[in-house]
């Protein structure tokens, strides 16, 4: 049995019904209530920003879809049974949301970021919309009216959310990181975003998914953070919003007639047909699986308490009788059983057969991290920690085999990488990595044709998806449109921008577009290898000069020394005639030149 059909159970047996042991209190209803937030809260923390954005039209279609259907057939059902075109309406909207109430078990097998559960969180907000605005349209009066048609307010509730807490988050980690700062800061957030939104006039779990997603990259999924977070709800919010749910139900409603049975089917019938048909629509039009469907389907129907509130405002406004309020409780029971089961089984074949891709997303490479700690590199954190930084980011980038190694100069880490053919990242870290905005990134011209050049795109994907941050490719052209298949890939997209140079030496135009809380990643390369550059020794001189106040990250694809033929590319690679001053010297004048000519003609 799921553990959230024996978190439901068990208040019902200690609620006010049964023993009566547990009976109704404001504080289990405000305990509650935060943890729905939560749920809300976690569900926008750890989507993929990446899927999320390309799954973005599919789950709004989804959303429609799951709210048209049981909502048209809520209100055919309603009509006959005789109930006025208000109450039918009414019912519909009610039937068309859903809550995530299983989302704990999705992310107990760690499979937040496929297709089908990104398509359904998506339409999840959508559908709770929807009906909110279904519910205010129906029972609306001169004054509801007016406060749901102030966009000023959503406006200021968007701006809040979106742009001026991530910064909050962004100034206090550059200073404070102890983890209880950092979370105490996230549940204010929270606690504020779910209060914005019910001053808008919308529900608080729109105010706290929305806030998930502002946070997103502030709070990388595998992090100390992340980690509190799951605990503390885990073992404390979600469970206490589970037992609340079983409290509500009253027992005593099953004997209550035939009539009490007859609407609570029809109500279960609707929804699941609604909600199955919608899940059927989806899997043909995105050629989606059956077991797909079945996890869109499980994870779409369970309802609590958006349903719970919606039929309460109805039973006050004169819409719905005593029968049709605890018909609705009947029906949350039910739902909330079946689609726990169902989401556990379709959740459990998902992940095996996930195990499989995951596995080859993973590098199986030796890689080396080395860190930089010399006079001029201010870590405040410092290195104390046994290569504490280091840790850090392997955790962020899903990396095995890895050894961490601190140098004290870039003579000693250039020793290492000539020594080595495994993979290697060279790291200086300026501020938290959940606080970067953006990864810069400069590809050399044939980096493609490195035998390891997907690892490290691997590692900048997974790193960006990580802490939520914004990717900027500079390559040339050809480089451009390997990087654009690869960012296209089903299951890992990559939201990126592109900006072109023509060699190496146009890599300068980074420092041209830095800002402050940029991340400079090269893609670097051995000797003897398809992408090396002789420019590349100079890219010391580079960061110290360019970009001593940023952070930066040099990669090199692993190279395999006993392998014959390797330097078959070299035909095309610039050879050395000058340093690295004077090659940019010369082309700035040489395109200043042609300037002037064109200029003058």
């Amino acid at each position: 049995m799921p553990s959230i059909v024996g978190f439901i159970l068990t208040g019902v047996v200690f609620g006010p019904s049964v023993s009566g042991l547990v009976p109704e209190s404001p504080v289990i209803g405000l305990i509650s209530k935060l943890g729905l937030l939560y749920i809300m809260f976690q569900v926008g923390v750890e989507i993929d920003m990446n899927n999320f954005h390309q799954q973005r039209y599919r789950g709004l279609l989804f959303g429609f879809l799951s709210f048209l259907f049981p909502f048209a057939f809520g209100a055919i059902a309603g009509l006959l049974f005789q109930w006025s075109w208000q109450a039918s309406l009414l019912l519909g909207s009610m039937l068309g949301s859903h809550t995530l109430m299983t989302y704990p078990i999705i992310s107990r097998y760690s499979i937040q970021k496929t297709p089908a559960v990104t398509i359904v969180v998506g339409g999840t907000m959508l559908t709770i919309t929807l009906s909110l605005l279904a519910l205010a349209f129906l029972t609306a009066n001169e004054t509801s009216v007016k406060w749901y048609i102030s966009l000023g307010k959503v406006a200021v509730m968007l701006g809040l959310i979106l742009w001026a807490f991530p910064r909050i988050c962004q100034w206090v980690f550059k200073r404070w990181q102890d983890a209880a700062t950092s979370f105490m800061l996230v549940l204010v957030l929270l606690v504020a975003s779910a209060w914005l939104a019910d001053w808008c006039g919308l529900d608080g779990i729109l105010g706290a998914f929305v806030c998930g997603v502002a946070l997103n990259g502030r709070v990388p999924r595998h992090s100390p953070l992340m980690a509190q977070i799951n605990f503390v709800g885990n073992n404390l919010f979600v469970p206490i919003f589970l037992l609340s749910v079983g409290l509500l139900i009253d027992i005593h409603v099953f004997w209550q007639g035939w009539m009490v049975w007859a609407i609570a089917g029809m109500m279960i019938g609707c929804k699941m047909a609604g909600k199955w048909l919608a899940s059927w629509v989806a899997q043909r039009l995105f050629h989606m699986t059956a077991l797909e469907r079945q996890l869109m389907f499980s994870l779409s129907h369970a309802t609590a308490a958006g349903t719970l509130a919606i039929v309460t405002i109805g039973y006050q406004a004169g819409l719905f009788n005593a029968e049709t309020l605890n018909s609705a409780i009947i029906m949350i029971l039910i739902l909330c059983t079946i689609s726990s089961f169902l989401t556990e089984r379709a959740a459990k074949q998902t992940a095996l057969q996930e195990e499989a891709k995951l596995e080859s997303e993973r590098t199986q490479n030796e890689w080396t991290f080395i860190t930089v700690n010399d006079d001029q590199t201010d870590i405040r954190r410092g290195l104390a920690d046994e290569g504490g930084v280091l840790n850090r980011l392997a955790e962020l980038s899903q990396l095995n085999n890895v050894e961490l190694i601190e140098c004290t100069d870039w003579q000693e880490c250039h020793q290492l990488v000539e020594r080595s053919g495994k993979s290697t990242i060279i790291y200086r870290e300026r501020q938290p990595l959940n606080t970067i905005n953006r990864l810069l990134v400069a590809v050399p011209k044939y980096a493609e044709k490195e035998r390891d050049f997907i690892s490290c795109f691997g590692q900048i994907r997974r790193l960006s998806s990580q802490i939520g941050a914004k990717v900027v490719f500079y390559a040339t052209p050809n480089t451009q449109r390997v990087l654009k298949a690869l960012c296209r890939r089903p299951g890992k997209y990559l939201r990126a921008s592109y900006r072109q140079i023509d060699g190496w030496e146009d890599s300068l135009r980074i420092a041209k577009d830095i800002e402050h809380n940029d991340l400079v990643v090269f893609i670097s390369s051995r000797r003897s290898t398809a992408s090396y550059h002789p420019l590349f020794e100079q890219i010391p001189d580079m960061l110290s000069r360019f970009y001593a106040l940023n952070g930066y990250m040099i990669l090199y694809p692993e190279q395999d020394t006993d392998q014959e033929g390797q330097d078959t590319f070299l035909m095309d690679i610039p050879q050395a005639d000058s340093t690295w001053r004077i090659v940019v010297w010369i082309k700035e004048a040489i395109q200043h030149l042609i300037h002037q000519i064109q200029f003058r003609k």
